[in-house]
């Protein structure tokens, strides 16, 4: 446990480092960019572990497996999303639970989530999934679509819609896959200045393990780092 543990610390520097780097070269202001932990298959004491190394912000896929986790996890001052598709039927189980849902991609699972945190008396925060490589594989708004489902999520009561968030499409060169991210920052960029009501449109959630450099580069102010950190996930 103690080489896991020294790995993990390791593997924040560096990617913080990389991010910075990115940062530089973007012309974004330094620590603009968020670092998220994604803990899916991850055990408590390694998720604590990079808590322990500064990590504030943590990403969970399954709504089941995140409530399973939280009471060992040490979450004060942690910021908690859920990033994984999430059916309509598991949302009375995380409304409240997270500080945020990053994968609102239907206004049929929108108005399920509003309708959830009325009866709870809060406002739920979520970031509308856009299929930005349009692959039947994944889920998420059709971008052509964005726009008018923005609007009509943004009517809902008990939800506030915080931003975007995508998963680019798996590419061989970095060329290709910036090409993804900028139009996505693209599409971010208009709706933030639209300045529609009940869109606070801030956070651009995109970039992962394996590209999370690129998405910098390309207007990310999210990303979403889980092997990275972890190392190869054991299912």
């Amino acid at each position: 446990m103690d080489e896991a543990f020294v790995r993990i610390s390791d593997n924040i520097a560096r990617i913080r480092e990389e991010i910075r780097n990115a940062e530089l070269q973007a012309g974004a202001e330094e620590n603009s960019v968020r670092l998220m932990a994604v803990t899916k298959t991850v055990a408590p004491e390694l998720i604590n572990r990079a808590i322990d190394c500064g990590i504030d912000l943590i990403g969970e896929n399954k709504v089941q497996e995140f409530l399973l986790k939280r009471d060992s996890l040490n979450l004060e001052g942690v910021e908690k999303r859920l990033i994984g598709h999430l059916q309509t039927n598991k949302v009375k189980k995380i409304v409240g639970e997270v500080d945020l849902i990053e994968s609102v991609d239907s206004v049929n699972l929108a108005r399920e989530i509003g309708k959830r945190a009325g009866l709870l008396g809060i406002t739920q925060d979520v970031l509308i999934e856009v299929n930005v490589g349009g692959e039947e594989s994944k889920t998420g708004l059709d971008k052509s679509k964005l726009n008018e489902t923005v609007d009509e999520i943004a009517e809902i009561g008990g939800i506030r819609v915080r931003g975007l968030m995508t998963i680019a499409p798996i590419c061989e060169k970095s060329a290709q896959v910036r090409n993804f991210f900028t139009e996505m920052y693209k599409l971010f960029i208009d709706i933030q200045s639209e300045k529609k009501d009940n869109i606070d449109m801030q956070i651009l959630s995109m970039g992962m393990s394996g590209d999370y450099i690129d998405a910098v580069l390309c207007g990310s102010n999210s990303v979403r780092v889980g092997s990275a950190i972890f190392g190869a996930r054991h299912y």
